[in-house]
């Protein structure tokens, strides 16, 4: 982990509503992991002392790269930063998402912004895969040409059918998953970002299948590095018991079958 002062490189829209962020900060990028994140803390927020956190979307050579939506105070005053701005970065923090090993398929599954980390870490991967991502209409999502690029297979979904399959991203996996079952073929590992309800689902089936799955939980957080403890989430552990794990420092990447999901997040389709 590292503390720098970062140069705005590049700040542009992205589209659907998204910006694009890119730094110079070569110490940060060349230490990134896939699902790893930085913790910025944002100029011209008067009175916060809290960063904001940001996954990673890629990370090469010198630069560093974050996608964001205008969403609130912070993320509007972060729109108006310039191109040679310095802010200030902390980061890689968290831990990131384990390679794959053996025949394993990788299937990565993404719920609209959830994409973005995917993104370093097909880039990352030796042997290419499938992605399935899924918005509420076309205009939800992003990245699926960095994907293309790398040789990835890309099935999209969208809850009003304007783009790929009607429906959620679990209407596109599932008929993929069952016809690589009857057919025998190498198991799926599962990597997952997005909202709480599609991490369940993944969960779900890579339980119910025996798949390894990797999640990667997104929670508020304070301090970014596991000291307020305003992230923790309750896990199991091996001698059947439980415990709380903070998902800025042992997370935010957890195996599937890991997660006590709160009562009021229902599984996608589950």
């Amino acid at each position: 982990m590292k503390q720098e002062q970062a140069i705005i490189r590049e700040h542009r829209a992205f589209g659907c509503g998204y910006r694009l962020l890119v730094f110079d900060c070569q110490p940060i990028a060349a230490a990134a992991l896939p699902g790893q994140f930085v913790h910025l803390r944002v100029p011209g927020l008067d009175g916060s002392v809290l960063r904001r956190p940001f996954s990673i979307y890629r990370a090469d050579g010198a630069c560093l790269s974050i996608l964001y939506k205008q969403v609130g105070k912070g993320t509007r005053e972060m729109a108006a930063l310039p191109v040679g701005q310095a802010v200030s970065l902390l980061g890689p923090l968290g831990n990131g998402f384990p390679m794959p090993t053996g025949q394993a398929v990788p299937v990565l599954v993404a719920g609209g912004y959830g994409v973005a980390p995917l993104c370093l870490l097909a880039s990352r991967m030796a042997t290419t895969g499938i992605l399935f991502v899924g918005g509420r209409t076309a205009a939800d999502i992003l990245c699926i040409e960095d994907f293309e690029r790398l040789g990835w297979d890309v099935c999209v979904a969208t809850e009003d059918g304007s783009l790929g399959t009607k429906g959620r991203v679990t209407d596109a996996l599932d008929p993929w998953l069952a016809e690589r079952c009857r057919q025998a073929a190498p198991p799926p590992v599962f990597y997952c970002c997005g909202p709480d309800g599609l991490l369940r689902a993944i969960d779900v089936r890579a339980v119910k299948g025996g798949w390894l799955g990797w999640l990667s939980l997104d929670k508020h957080m304070g301090c970014g590095v596991g000291a307020c403890l305003a992230c923790v989430q309750r896990v199991r552990v091996k001698d059947g018991g439980s415990q709380w794990k903070r998902v800025c420092k042992e997370g935010p990447v957890f195996e599937a079958g890991e997660i006590f999901w709160d009562y009021g997040v229902k599984a996608d389709n589950a």
